[in-house]
């Protein structure tokens, strides 16, 4: 019998209400009520994601507020940041389901094989990292696409997506983050780098490999690709009311709170 999983393709959002959907959607598939999960989606202006566990003080607040830069705290770890043109994604399912019940690690790897796909069907040639790296290669950044480890796509040893997982003992949600160009003032300034050229020696834009990119193109390359590597069928829906109704509750009480976002 073929599966049915749900495809969200959510548009532009606030960066509080796309940390709060992410989240609404991820408990509701935790508790049955809803299908395994994949939600595309952008931000209605540049904004600044940390780590759940990383530390505000990684980051240039006061710049931040100078450019009206949202900064939001995500539920899954890693380090920060910054979404300005590109897309976003999440997905969540049960870790009992058998795909994912192996462990962060392979679930994490299985994800990315499924990106890996869709990059193969862009027709750009990526790779995806087999080393785990840890300590002080890990810890030398606060900017998560200045450093890459296990399951991490890379185009020319640069890192074309972010990601990161928060997982439960019934479910998990992984979140990344496809940059289609990149910001390399503003992020200069956000994670106080030294230099500009040290952000282009790690990250790449997908613009920047195919001069004709298309968004639309590529969200139906990722879509088919799921598809293809977990034998599925994804069928595109919206988020259900009481998602919704979660979401919107999640977002007041914690995602625009200043005790989440800046308590570290």
């Amino acid at each position: 019998m073929e599966k049915i999983w749900r495809l969200i393709d959510s548009g532009p959002c606030r960066a509080s209400y796309n940390m709060a959907l992410d989240e609404a959607i991820a408990t509701y598939v935790k508790k049955r009520e809803s299908p395994p999960t994949l939600r595309l989606y952008v931000w209605d202006r540049p904004s600044l994601s940390l780590g759940c566990f990383q530390k505000v003080s990684d980051i240039n607040i006061e710049y931040c507020t100078s450019k009206k830069i949202p900064i939001v705290r995500r539920p899954t770890g890693g380090r920060a940041i910054l979404h300005d043109n590109e897309l976003t994604y999440s997905f969540s399912v049960r870790t009992d389901h058998d795909a994912f019940s192996k462990g962060l690690l392979d679930s994490y790897r299985k994800i990315s094989a499924a990106f890996a796909l869709a990059f193969k069907k862009a027709g750009i040639n990526a790779e995806t990292k087999r080393q785990r790296e840890k300590g002080r290669v890990l810890a030398k950044s606060p900017f998560c696409f200045q450093s890459s480890s296990f399951g991490e796509i890379l185009i020319d040893n640069k890192k074309v997506v972010g990601s990161a997982q928060k997982r439960w003992s019934d479910g998990l949600l992984q979140q990344g983050s496809i940059p289609y160009l990149y910001n390399g003032e503003a992020m200069h300034n956000i994670f106080r780098t030294e230099k500009t050229s040290s952000l282009r020696d790690c990250m790449i834009g997908l613009k920047e490999v195919l001069t004709e990119f298309n968004e639309d193109g590529f969200k139906k390359q990722i879509s088919a690709s799921f598809e293809e590597a977990f034998g599925i069928r994804l069928v595109p829906a919206r988020p259900s009311r009481d998602e919704v109704l979660l979401a919107q509750d999640l977002e007041e009480q914690k995602y625009l709170q200043r005790l989440w976002n800046f308590r570290q």
